[in-house]
C-alpha cells in the first residue's frame, strides 16, 4: 500500500508542477488561447495520483502484485502517462510560442502522442485483466 501512496504522491507533485508551468508559461508569453499544456495537470491528477490511490485501496483486498501481468502493467501504464505528458509539453510549448511546425514535425509529435496514448490504454486493459483474474482467483480460495 505504501508504494502506491508514494507513487500517487509523486504524480500529484508532478501535476502541481505541470499546472504551475502551464499557468506561468502562458502568462509570461501573453498567450490566452487553448494549449495542450492545459491537459497536463488533469491527466497527471486523474491517471496518476487518483489511479494509484485507488490501487492502494485494492491492495487491502486483492494481491495483484503476484500476478504475471503486474510488471507489464506498471511499465506500460507509467510509460504511457510519462510519454503522453511529455508530448503535451512539446506540443504545448510550440503552441504557446506560436511556432508553425513543418508537416513532418507535426506528424511526428502526433505519432509520439499516439504511442503514449496506446501504451496508456494498453496499461488500463492490463490492469483490468489483472484485477479481474486476481479477484476470480481470490474468490476460488475463499470458497
Amino acid at each position: 500500500m505504501k508504494k502506491y501512496l508514494k507513487i500517487s504522491f509523486i504524480y500529484a507533485i508532478c501535476a502541481l508542477i505541470g499546472g504551475v508551468f502551464y499557468r506561468e508559461f502562458t502568462k509570461f508569453n501573453n498567450f490566452t488561447g487553448v494549449t495542450a499544456l492545459g491537459k497536463i495537470h488533469v491527466h497527471l491528477i486523474v491517471l496518476g495520483a487518483i489511479m494509484f490511490l485507488i490501487l492502494a485501496l485494492f491492495t487491502k483486498h486483492i494481491e495483484f502484485e503476484k500476478s504475471k501481468l503486474y510488471l507489464p502493467f506498471m511499465i506500460t501504464y507509467n510509460f504511457g502517462i510519462g510519454f503522453t505528458v511529455l508530448m503535451f509539453i512539446v506540443r504545448g510549448i510550440y503552441q504557446v510560442l506560436e511556432i508553425n511546425l513543418a508537416s513532418g514535425t507535426n506528424t511526428l509529435i502526433s505519432t509520439f502522442a499516439g504511442i503514449g496514448h496506446i501504451a496508456l490504454g494498453t496499461g488500463v486493459v492490463l490492469l483490468f485483466i489483472m484485477l479481474i483474474k486476481c479477484a476470480k482467483d481470490e474468490k476460488k480460495v475463499n470458497d
